[in-house]
């Protein structure tokens, strides 16, 4: 298979893997009657998941058409973006229902999918402080890489757990689909960057 169609290919599973989720959303009976605010804020959430299956193949060079060191440039501000969809999709649901949002953040919550949402909300702001304040800190980069990673999983698998609990908008299958693409695509940057290179080194050392 040559490279162009290769890259073809790539690039509309990735388009088909965003899009068929928020095209399903869009048509979703769950919109009735539901305020504008409310519908802006889950299509913020849906972004933001699309925004976390985009983020490792960026990181590890994946999309084709790409250079690794413009890829890694976009993966910063792609994840700028993500957290400000966050900060959207919390904000709206503040905005329409503050004593849910409260009853989320303090753990409180009846409904389980609720705190995997607060965990993924957390842990996505210490991955963003953590490269944000990188070199204020001078974190040393093999330090760097094995925490954020450790931290972009946290992210991808409470994030996806979120997802997957909520009987919304999204269709179940698209759904499904989107969040088992973003796991096999940190699973596989991962093992390629050999980002627990630090871990190995020191067990050797010990």
């Amino acid at each position: 298979m040559g490279s162009k169609i290769r890259g073809i290919l790539i690039w509309g599973a990735l388009v088909i893997a965003i899009v068929a989720p928020i095209t399903i959303a869009a048509t979703s009976d769950y919109l009735a009657y539901r305020s504008g605010i409310y519908i802006a804020a889950g299509f913020a959430g849906i972004v933001a998941m699309a925004l976390i299956l985009i983020q490792p193949l960026l990181a590890a060079g994946y999309l084709p058409g790409l250079a690794m060191l413009r890829g890694r440039r976009l993966h910063h501000w792609v994840g700028a973006s993500l957290v400000i969809a966050i900060l959207a999709h919390v904000g709206g649901l503040w905005l329409t229902s503050p004593p849910d949002v409260i009853d989320a953040l303090t753990f409180t919550s009846p409904t389980p999918f609720s705190d995997f949402g607060v965990l993924a909300m957390w842990g996505l702001f210490a991955a963003a402080a953590l490269a944000g304040f990188r070199k204020t800190l001078r974190i040393r980069p093999a330090v760097f890489r094995f925490a954020h990673t450790a931290l972009a999983v946290f992210v991808v698998v409470t994030g996806s757990a979120h997802a997957l609990l909520i009987e919304g908008t999204m269709g179940t299958t698209s759904k499904i689909a989107l969040c088992a693409l973003a796991l096999a695509a940190t699973v596989k940057a991962i093992a390629d960057l050999r980002s627990w290179a630090l871990l190995t080194r020191r067990r050797r050392r010990a």
